[in-house]
């Protein structure tokens, strides 16, 4: 709406920051960015015309709709992650309670290989203590305490906290309005109390060859915060796609024509004088229409025509 009701003067030195907002989030080829890239040159030199600044308008909108695109990206995976975060909770805090009125029946306990025919008694091991001489065929799930995935998963959460601080150094600062890296870490830690369980839940069931009897209760929960540590093979892909999505917001792109990258220089406004086509870098970054060059330019130049403008060297 400014641009259609500010002067032919402001609108044109408002053209390098559409072009600028342009850039960063159409595309190369989208037709709107390579018309105006195009017409540029001639919007900023002040030749601009309706048609112009209706290009102008309808870039801007089109560069403001697909950076709300790329936010509302960021938003729908912070969501996502928030969800998943609370379902993973959900399920750890769930199984936490379930040992707790039923410990038999998700037993942690392990029993370490005795010699055959010794009838002095055998040690059972659990995540909360250790019972030994205790009467041969004695059931290790007899043993488990209600505490003991408590324990566990609170030694899996400490596991994936070490994750959580080695990936910072991977977390880049965004000025995007969500949290995006925020969600992603926190999923590390109901993630770590989950796989501790599952982790020593496959080692008593013999899953991991040579691991199916742990010695001690400091092996259990040294082996529950391995385990927790370990979801970060998974959770590290989710961190990958949350910096790929932060990174799409407001990127980059290559120039489209080579009229674009010259229409950077705008004009040769200040002393000295450049070879023809080579753009001229302000020395106070403003444009042609601001600041202390206003004065420069009206002095006029020898090699300039009776507009104030330099000609163009080509057509």
């Amino acid at each position: 709406m400014l641009l259609q009701l500010v002067s032919d003067e402001e609108a044109a030195g408002r053209a390098s920051e559409v072009m600028a907002l342009v850039e960063d989030h159409l595309e190369t080829d989208d037709p709107r960015r390579v018309r105006l890239a195009r017409r540029l040159r001639s919007i900023i030199s002040g030749e601009i015309s309706p048609s112009d600044r209706d290009l102008m308008v309808r870039a801007l909108d089109a560069a403001y709709n697909a950076l709300d695109d790329e936010l509302a990206r960021v938003r729908s995976l912070r969501n996502i992650l928030w969800t998943a975060t609370f379902l993973v909770l959900l399920g750890a805090a769930g199984l936490a309670v379930y040992g707790w009125f039923f410990p038999q029946s998700l037993s942690m306990c392990f029993t370490p290989k005795v010699n055959p025919g010794d009838t002095s008694g055998i040690e059972v091991v659990c995540p909360t203590a250790e019972y030994p001489n205790e009467k041969v065929g004695t059931p290790a799930s007899s043993l488990a305490q209600p505490r003991d995935i408590l324990t566990v998963e609170i030694a899996g959460l400490a596991g994936a906290a070490l994750t959580v601080i080695a990936s910072l150094r991977r977390i880049r600062g965004t000025d995007a309005p969500y949290m995006l890296p925020l969600a992603s870490a926190v999923l590390k830690f109901p993630t770590g109390a989950l796989s501790a369980f599952l982790g020593l839940l496959l080692i008593r069931g013999a899953f991991v060859p040579g691991l199916s009897d742990l010695d001690s209760r400091a092996q259990v929960l040294g082996w529950a915060a391995a385990f927790g540590a370990a979801q970060h093979l998974v959770t590290r892909l989710v961190d990958d796609r949350a910096q790929m999505t932060l990174s799409e917001v407001g990127r980059t792109t290559d120039a489209v024509i080579d009229l674009e990258r010259a229409a950077v220089g705008e004009h040769s406004v200040l002393g000295g004088t450049g070879a023809p086509g080579q753009p001229t870098v302000f020395q106070d970054g403003a444009g042609p229409h601001e600041g202390p060059q206003e004065g420069t330019r009206e002095g006029g130049r020898a090699d300039e025509g009776a507009d104030g403008f330099r000609p163009r060297a080509g057509p």
